[in-house]
């Protein structure tokens, strides 16, 4: 029985967690075991290095990582090289290292198009704000740049201020309770994950103000806000697939089998007119199909 160690980047996004009932459910339908670590401290670099080099130290069969830094956890991540232990990176991938595979989607795109939804609601001269992630993390800037790609195409609306929220609820309440303090007008507001936007709400509640919102994970959370019409939309970043499809890419690949470099999969767009089908708890969704999905959206590594 192979046994695979999952890291991810903290306890609190109810995303990650949704990964974990992806990746636990493949582990169990191909025999394996499976243990998970995150740092106690969200997103902190050298606890997840720490937890890096303890599964090097624990010698699992292969490691998938939620890396919480482009370069930050480098030098972990060649550790786990110099030990030969496997590994497969899922959401993000750092700049240095080597990996056997990658599951994610394109972050760049897939923040230009929730932005594209939530802003042809809005008036032409419709005031915006942007909510970044942690500072730290591989996906703020790319998400970053496609929220400004959607109001590129749109000259007549005003960026009126970016905030971070450091994707976690808390901070993400108190940054856009001095966006709504400073600024009288706000008519969108861009959020970066779903976490965040469950903060912005909060924010909303305790100002009586309101602003359409589009935010990205797919959360069971983000899609019962929906449904209620407190948000616009949410981009299914669909952490439950990625966490079953890792995992069934670290065993073939521990068992021999070809596995494609990168999986790299589309976004939906989960608004009023779809929330309903998308309105189920990570438990009651359906790992995907891996020969569909692997030939569908398989890529090798650039040369």
């Amino acid at each position: 029985m192979e046994h695979l160690r999952i890291i991810t980047k903290n306890h609190t996004n109810p995303a990650y967690g949704g990964a974990l009932v992806g990746a636990h459910a493949v582990a169990r339908r191909l025999g394996c075991s499976l243990s998970h670590r995150a740092p106690a401290t969200p997103d902190d670099v050298e606890q997840q290095s720490a937890l890096l080099d303890q599964a090097i130290a624990d010698r699992p069969d292969a490691i998938v990582l939620l890396p919480a830094h482009a370069t930050g956890v480098g030098a972990a991540i060649g550790r786990v090289n110099a030990a030969g232990i496997p590994l497969v990176l899922f959401v993000s991938e750092p700049s240095t290292g080597d990996w056997a595979g990658f599951i994610g989607s394109d972050n760049v795109a897939m923040a230009r198009d929730l932005a594209d939804r939530v802003l042809s609601g809005l008036p032409d001269d419709a005031h915006v704000a942007i909510m970044d992630g942690h500072p730290g993390s591989i996906t703020t800037p790319e998400r970053r740049q496609g929220f400004e790609q959607a109001l590129a195409a749109r000259p007549g609306m005003r960026l009126v201020e970016a905030v971070a929220g450091d994707y976690q609820q808390a901070p993400a309440r108190a940054a856009a309770l001095g966006l709504l303090a400073r600024h009288a007008r706000l008519d969108g507001l861009l959020v970066s994950n779903d976490l965040m936007a469950m903060g912005v709400l909060q924010a909303f509640d305790d100002t009586g103000r309101h602003a359409a919102m589009g935010s990205i994970n797919g959360t069971p959370d983000a899609i019962a806000a929906v449904r209620a019409g407190r948000m616009v939309a949410t981009a299914s970043f669909n952490t439950h697939r990625f966490g079953c499809l890792a995992v069934e890419m670290a065993v073939r690949h521990l068992r021999g089998d070809a596995t494609p470099g990168r999986i790299v999969l589309p976004a939906d767009i989960i608004d009023s007119a779809n929330a309903e089908a998308w309105d189920q708890p990570y438990e009651q969704r359906a790992c995907p199909d891996w020969d569909t999905f692997a030939a569908a959206h398989g890529e090798a590594f650039a040369a």
